[in-house]
């Protein structure tokens, strides 16, 4: 079986997974439409794969023709490459839905991937008519876990047509390195200017990230914990940098956050490696990929309740989950994690990996293949003309917004 299957732009996470379907199909066509995007900030992927890459648009998308060309460069990539299936990155880009155009016209089944959840943002009765008309054109889908099938279940995909196992990484990649990091600790630590003890976050500095929770959580715990209190340093960069910055001063825990920057992603598990714990505070989060990392590099994690991501935490025996709004619901699992027994946080670790074990890209190219044999076995569909006037019109009013990792 062949299958194309499309992302925005490949990051290290989309290359991982389909160097996972490339084990599960006899030809795998990654599909990258823009060589560039403004919201993730990843070196290209160079590396050799075992599958064939193509990228549409070379630049950003914001530089790129909509439309017509968007159309003509999907149909010749996939013309060239006769999928027998396609995998589609969501159902709102402009460039997902001129892929399930395609799809349509060459009645060539669609899987959707999804990792949208009903708590994500506020639904409005006529929108939800609308995605359910384009959900339904999709034969099956590969999602995150049980809260995105849950609601495309609410849109009208059968049950039996939808597979979890999209939001995975590179297990290898991160205990290997993590692994690495440990064994240089001394050094790593000096290298980097880590202390010894801290929480590690990982995030965009936008504001569905809550990092200003976190910050408000870390000087409620710091007040608490005294002297014994950990540091925190926070990964990322964004539009709220300077804003947060000014909130340690207010709060008066400069001393105390690190900011290394945004990192990428081979140095990404030493920060991990070096931390006593990960601490991930979003309000929306489809799904949130820095748990599995965390988990995979052998953390405790806790976890916002809101997070797709928070269905890998076992209460207790890994970590921990909160409210994201409860500054002090924060601050507590904080001074639950920092005050147990090295012994029994490092038996939590080794929960975090056994149970990410199950996560990784090999689970993705399974979910794929049984989406795949699912959406093939059906009868090819009828091409309705009102179904793709409406993906064409959907298409040229949509923006290019770029779906999560």
């Amino acid at each position: 079986m062949r299958i194309a299957i499309a992302f925005d732009r490949f990051g290290p996470y989309h290359v991982a997974r389909l160097a996972g379907a490339a084990a599960a199909f006899d030809a795998v066509l990654g599909l990258e439409y823009y060589a560039e995007t403004g919201v993730y900030a990843w070196d290209k992927v160079e590396r050799p794969s075992p599958f064939a890459r193509i990228t549409l648009f070379q630049g950003s998308r914001a530089k790129q023709p909509g439309g017509r060309a968007l159309r003509q460069a999907l149909s010749d990539a996939l013309e060239r490459f006769q999928p027998d299936a396609v995998a589609v990155p969501g159902w709102a880009s402009r460039e997902a839905l001129a892929t399930l155009e395609w799809c349509l016209a060459k009645k060539r089944p669609a899987i959707l991937m999804s990792e949208t959840q009903e708590n994500d943002g506020a639904r409005a009765g006529w929108k939800e008519a609308v995605k359910r008309r384009c959900v339904r054109l999709f034969a099956s889908a590969i999602v995150g876990g049980d809260r995105h099938r849950a609601y495309l279940r609410k849109l009208g995909l059968p049950d039996n047509r939808i597979f979890a196992g999209y939001d995975a990484v590179d297990n290898n990649h991160f205990a290997q390195r993590a692994a690495d990091a440990r064994a240089t600790a001394l050094e790593l630590r000096r290298r980097l200017n880590l202390p010894e003890d801290y929480f590690v976050a990982s995030a965009r500095f936008v504001p569905q990230k809550n990092l200003a929770g976190l910050l408000a959580a870390y000087a409620s715990y710091r007040r608490d914990a005294g002297a014994s209190a950990w540091h925190l340093a926070l990964l990322g960069d964004g539009l709220l940098r300077e804003q947060l910055r000014a909130q340690c001063s207010q709060l008066a825990v400069a001393e105390w956050v690190h900011w290394p920057g945004f990192q990428q992603y081979d140095s990404l598990p030493a920060y991990y490696a070096l931390a006593r714990a990960l601490v991930h505070t979003s309000t929306i989060e489809p799904w949130g990929l820095v748990v599995n990392e965390a988990m995979a590099c052998g953390l405790p994690v806790l976890v916002s309740n809101r997070c797709g991501a928070a269905a890998l935490v076992c209460e207790g025996r890994n970590g921990f989950t909160f409210e994201p709004a409860d500054t002090d619901a924060i601050a507590r699992t904080m001074t639950k994690i920092s005050t147990l027994e090295p012994a029994k946080r490092e038996a939590m670790g080794g929960e975090s990996r056994r149970i990410v074990a199950e996560w990784g890209a090999d689970r993705f190219g399974r979910a794929m293949r049984q989406a795949a044999e699912a959406a093939t076995a059906l009868p090819r569909r009828k091409n309705a003309i009102c179904d793709r006037l409406l993906l064409k019109v959907l298409s040229n009013r949509a923006g290019g917004g770029e779906a999560a990792p």
